[in-house]
């Protein structure tokens, strides 16, 4: 799906409240001086590529303890988000957050700058938990990314039997250095949206598809995904149909 590149800003998210001006207070500054701190359980910051598509983009998963306040901060000390929860929210906390950054192709722009907007090193996240602690996490993200993988079955525009299928795949190599933690197929029922999804280990080179997931006459995707151990992962898709 082809988006549109929009400009960098800051992102500044009031949850179940109103915004009191134009920006939110640092969770630093509301965080009490002497507070306890902690640390999120989970945050995971890694890029994602499409490499049948051409385009990447920026996800997050964390999680920790229920927190009214949250700030992600770059390598340079900019501030790429906020967050504050208002009103019901902010009483009752959130305890994780996924997000998924818009995904312009690479025509409008491109890897190299994609990597400008997001640089290498390390992006820290600070907030305020509910009962008043200071919590706190950090992630590496690394500009490592794995090339798409080679799938061999099935071709793009493939029909195969819909008494089973397997779908097969070149292990990624490369670039030089790189390290593949997992691979993940992913099978979509295009017509009813239905999906089967598996991970397998880095050593695999195959996964069959059951024969009770596969219905005759239906158009499917397929989708390998190569995960590094940066976080960092690229998939590449394939349209089939069954007969």
């Amino acid at each position: 799906m082809i988006r549109k590149a929009a400009p960098f800003v800051a992102a500044v998210l009031v949850l179940g409240g109103t915004a009191a001006g134009s920006t939110v207070a640092s969770s630093s500054a509301t965080a009490a001086g002497n507070a306890q701190t902690i640390k999120f359980s989970k945050s995971d910051l890694f890029v994602e590529i499409n490499d049948t598509d051409g385009d990447a983009g920026l996800q997050l998963n964390l999680d920790g303890e229920p927190w009214s306040t949250l700030e992600l901060v770059d390598p340079s000390g900019r501030v790429l988000m906020d967050v504050d929860n208002g009103s019901e929210l902010k009483s009752y906390g959130l305890t994780g957050l996924t997000f998924e950054s818009a995904e312009p192709p690479f025509a409008e722009q491109p890897l190299s700058e994609f990597t400008a907007r997001f640089p290498e090193g390390v992006y820290r996240f600070s907030g305020t938990t509910v009962d008043g602690r200071n919590i706190v996490g950090q992630d590496r993200l690394t500009h490592v990314f794995p090339v798409g993988p080679v799938v061999t079955a099935p071709t793009q525009g493939a029909v195969v039997p819909s008494s089973g299928l397997v779908v097969t795949w070149q292990p990624v190599t490369k670039p030089t250095g790189v390290k593949i933690v997992h691979y993940e197929v992913i099978v979509t029922n295009l017509g009813s949206g239905k999906h089967l999804s598996m991970e397998l280990p880095p050593s695999a080179t195959s996964a069959g598809i059951p024969r009770e997931f596969l219905a005759s006459g239906t158009e499917y995707a397929v989708e390998v995904l190569a995960r590094e151990t940066s976080g960092n992962q690229t998939i590449t898709e394939v349209a089939f149909e069954t007969g």
